[in-house]
């Protein structure tokens, strides 16, 4: 399929599962890497074949985007603060929880826009999580207005996730949950937490990936540009 994208998203809680991402990224044959919980001062410039794009550096554990340069430009990289929740400012501050980049496609000659999101721990209200969300899709729209957009990561939206979806919807979003869940931890916080969103993209699939060191278990977000894109439109509150 002409366009189509590999991105594999995985929160490695605190580092741990950065050693499992080179084997990741060549069985799967990813070519967008989207980290969340990466200890960001110490990352390679190289897991496999793709190459570091940007990472936060204000958090003590941050995000982190990798993308395949033999078919990928960046245009640009940027990581962003959103709204806070009591947790960032008593305990683990969390200055940044999207880092997002304009990228050009040599395969199509097209443009659009890529992002690792982290929302705001389950301490935090949903109502907050989809102010970050509102925020982050406006950041990103400042990027490339118009363009198509991809948003992966770990969203800490385990229930109530129709509202989520319907908001989204409303806006010409959509959003795109994996084949099994992706946190398995603990009973009482099962579920899917890591997910896409996008707009101007047709997902052809979502897979949950095998267990690693982390509690949460990496997606492969299969994605092509969509041939007639939808006007994107202010995010529902």
């Amino acid at each position: 399929m002409l366009g189509r994208v590999k991105t594999i998203s995985y929160n490695l809680r605190k580092n741990r599962a950065v050693g499992e991402l080179a084997d990741l990224v060549d069985t799967h044959g990813a070519e967008l890497l989207c980290l969340q919980e990466a200890d960001t001062l110490h990352l390679p410039s190289r897991i496999g074949s793709l190459s570091l794009v940007h990472a936060t550096e204000k958090n003590r554990l941050g995000l982190a985007m990798y993308v395949d340069s033999a078919r990928f430009d960046v245009q640009s990289a940027q990581a962003f603060q959103l709204k806070k929740s009591l947790h960032d400012r008593l305990l683990s501050p969390a200055h940044e929880r999207l880092l997002g980049a304009r990228i050009h496609d040599r395969e199509t000659g097209s443009d659009f826009i890529a992002a690792s999101f982290h929302a705001a721990p389950l301490t935090a209200l949903n109502s907050l999580r989809r102010t970050q969300i509102r925020t982050a899709i406006d950041e990103l729209g400042a990027i490339g207005p118009g363009l198509p957009t991809i948003m992966v990561g770990d969203y800490n939206y385990p229930v109530f996730q129709n509202r989520l979806t319907a908001t989204m919807q409303q806006s010409g979003y959509a959003t795109n949950f994996s084949d099994k869940r992706t946190y398995n931890r603990y009973l009482l916080f099962r579920g899917h937490y890591d997910f896409v969103t996008s707009t101007g993209f047709d997902i052809a699939g979502v897979q949950t990936l095998g267990r690693g060191s982390s509690d949460h278990l990496p997606i492969l977000v299969t994605s092509a540009r969509a041939e007639a894109l939808r006007p994107v439109l202010p995010l529902a509150a």
